[in-house]
């Protein structure tokens, strides 16, 4: 998708963050995301990627500086952080931190239900949310009777049941087999095709150089923001960060040092873009 050039969905602007009694996790940092681009957030463990996500959806409130939504700042009051969660909705990585209702669809509903919604509208956005993450026959099924990657999707639903335009999510394809990944991804494609902004933390340098736009480096140094291939391809930012190469970026320069690939060209992404270039 093309880079958007409205306001950013949501921003901080010279945020800083620490832990009672424990050092900055962040002091003066800049980050906005931009509607319409896919964007994968990566870094080590305890490098802030969960206190980023919690500061963009108003489940922390930075110490200095200010989120905007849309343009706005953030009141911290009951409206004010209403009004993101309708906006923005964090969904965390382990789905039974998330879910707690009797069943599947009253568990999507509880969001809707809170916003004061009628009864019709609140079945008309679980019936959509169920349908999106294709759970339709889950709806009366025990939360506690569904498989590990149900539980993810139900956990996404009830998120998706609140419209938001912004959907953040904690490493969703952990504890996925590879058919439950592939399937997670297909849904993130279509709601992303129904206008649904996406972030995505990931510790998967590969699955983010096969999905995102753009790519959140969360270093030592701060937050490093870019194009995914170019940004994934910076060994002095991935080595601060925690991470490795992307076996397609290493692919991408083994090619063009043979003269399979031009310079400007575009590297593989998966394993069958990779085959079509070699076959």
């Amino acid at each position: 998708m093309s880079e958007s050039t409205g306001p950013a969905l949501v921003a901080l602007r010279g945020a800083s963050f620490a832990y009672e009694e424990g050092p900055d996790v962040f002091a003066g940092l800049d980050f906005e995301v931009r509607e319409g681009r896919a964007l994968a957030l990566l870094g080590r463990n305890g490098g802030g990627k969960t206190t980023l996500m919690r500061l963009l959806s108003g489940g922390l409130r930075p110490q200095a500086g200010t989120l905007t939504a849309e343009g706005v700042p953030v009141a911290y009051d009951r409206k004010g952080l209403t009004r993101l969660r309708t906006t923005v909705q964090l969904v965390v990585q382990d789905p039974d931190d998330q879910l707690f209702a009797a069943s599947v669809g009253q568990d999507v509903s509880f969001g809707p239900l809170n916003l004061g919604l009628s009864d019709a509208e609140v079945r008309s956005r679980v019936a959509e949310a169920l349908a999106a993450l294709d759970i339709t026959g889950l709806a009366d099924r025990p939360t506690h009777l569904l498989s590990y990657g149900q539980r993810k999707r139900a956990a996404i639903a009830g998120a998706v049941a609140m419209r938001p335009r912004l959907l953040i999510l904690d490493e969703p394809t952990a504890g996925l087999d590879p058919d439950g990944q592939e399937r997670l991804l297909a849904t993130l494609d279509r709601l992303r095709a129904g206008g649904t902004t996406v972030v995505m933390a990931t510790h998967d340098v590969d699955l983010a150089l096969r999905w995102s736009d753009d790519a959140a480096l969360l270093t030592t140094a701060g937050v490093h923001t870019g194009p995914a291939a170019p940004t994934l391809a910076r060994t002095d930012l991935l080595r601060r960060a925690g991470l490795r190469l992307p076996w397609g970026v290493a692919a991408a320069g083994l090619l063009r040092a043979r003269g399979m690939l031009a310079e400007s060209a575009t590297g593989p992404r998966t394993p069958e873009e990779l085959a079509a270039l070699t076959g």
